[in-house]
């Protein structure tokens, strides 16, 4: 672990100096188009960052509960059978041109950068579905990301039960969610040999709400992430499953508190009879702050810690590595869901006893909204680890 550990953390210290004076679907105006409503009604201060109203409207299965859309199904006679007069359908574009990205010095456009094709709804009353497929990612089809079914209040319990594909740091802050170009870093490191990390994987999550303001969620994932399935059909690369529970506590209207942690196997090595089973563990806090609209602060701190994994060459033999890191995020929209523009700060740290898994680094987005659903964006990012450097885009990210 390299020294750049206390850089690191007055980093993360100054960011929430300066800023001090539960996120499900990912952007899709098919469901504005359901309702005949504006996106303004679920995304603030622009999309895909969802305000309350969308959190809640995504938890009870993109449905408004007290609205009924109209001649959204079509009449068969049957009511068990639900089939869409028009299929909801949407689609995502954003395109970029970068400057000195990787530190090499050079200009880059990268139009468009991603192309989504998103749909999602209710099937029933309390059966529903989302999905999202990559046409285009970087210039490559991606394929399928986000892919559930999601059945509400199971057996009246107050139970939502999610089967598919998502990623594993929905419950915490979800990625897809984000203003910015710079990830959450730390959501998608894979200390050497390791398939397990905070990214997209296939599994069950469940959810339950009590009227304290406590959430609890849950999730058992395969672990392996979204890799083809084997010979036999089967995509998990062991035999062991994966685990994740994190608890929520709302305090007012305006601040969120959570921990979670994660526990689970996998093997790292293939050697016959005796392969070296690998025990990861993941754990920490994260704050949600929400200040009328206007100010929003989400910051994520976690501890990893692998019991054995290999180097990159797969030679050296490692135990009780330890990972650490997260996050802080500040939103400002001067007007709240009315802003035509807003600012984002992000702060990134992740430190390793694998040196090159160190990752700082300082992010400056401002975004400008052309229409609800058009939005132009600026952005910079200090790199700190490694050789420093600085990187800048522009571009637009819309959706219809």
């Amino acid at each position: 672990m390299k020294k750049s550990t206390f850089t690191g953390i007055i980093i993360l210290a100054a960011m929430v100096l300066l800023i001090v004076p539960a996120r499900k679907a990912d952007a899709i105006p098919a469901f504005a188009r359901k309702y005949q409503i504006s996106c303004q009604v679920c995304h603030s201060p622009a999309m895909p960052t969802l305000k309350a109203f969308g959190d809640e409207f995504a938890g009870a299965g993109f449905r408004m509960t007290d609205y009924e859309s109209p001649r959204y199904f079509i009449n068969t006679g049957d009511d068990r059978l639900s089939l869409f007069r028009e299929m909801p359908l949407a689609i995502r574009i954003d395109g970029f041109a970068t400057v000195n990205f990787n530190n090499e010095g050079t200009a880059d456009f990268g139009a468009p950068f991603v192309v989504k094709v998103l749909s999602g709804g209710e099937l029933s009353d309390k059966l529903s579905y989302y999905f999202y497929f990559l046409m285009n990612e970087r210039g490559h089809i991606a394929g399928l990301e986000d892919a559930f079914l999601m059945y509400a209040d199971a057996f009246n319990t107050g139970i939502n039960f999610y089967i598919g594909q998502f990623q594993t740091s929905d419950p915490l802050f979800k990625g897809e969610l984000r203003l910015t170009l710079e990830p959450y870093k730390i959501y998608g490191v894979k200390p050497a040999n390791s398939s397990v990390d905070l990214k997209y994987d296939r599994g069950i999550m469940f959810d339950k709400g009590f009227s304290t303001g406590t959430t609890i969620v849950g999730e058992i994932v395969n672990g392996s992430a979204l890799g083809q399935a084997s010979e036999g059909y089967l995509f998990d690369k062991d035999k062991y499953k994966n685990f994740m529970l994190r608890l929520n506590q709302a305090i007012g209207n305006s601040v969120s508190l959570g921990f979670f942690g994660y526990t689970g196997k996998e093997v790292i090595t293939d050697n016959s009879p005796d392969p070296y089973v690998s025990e990861m563990k993941m754990y920490g806090p994260d704050v949600a702050i929400d200040i009328v609209g206007k100010l929003m602060i989400n910051m994520q701190y976690l501890w990893r810690t692998d019991s054995d994994i290999f180097d990159a060459d797969g030679e050296v033999h490692m135990t009780d590595v330890k990972t650490h890191g997260g996050f802080a995020e500040v939103i400002y929209a001067p007007k709240g869901d009315m802003s035509k523009y807003y600012l984002t700060g992000l702060v990134n740290l992740v430190e390793s006893e694998l040196d090159q898994f160190d990752y700082q680094s300082a992010t400056l987005h401002f975004g400008y909204l052309m229409r609800r659903n058009v939005r132009l964006v600026a952005e910079g990012t200090y790199i700190f680890s490694g050789t420093p450097y600085a990187k800048a885009s522009l571009g637009f990210v819309s959706a219809f």
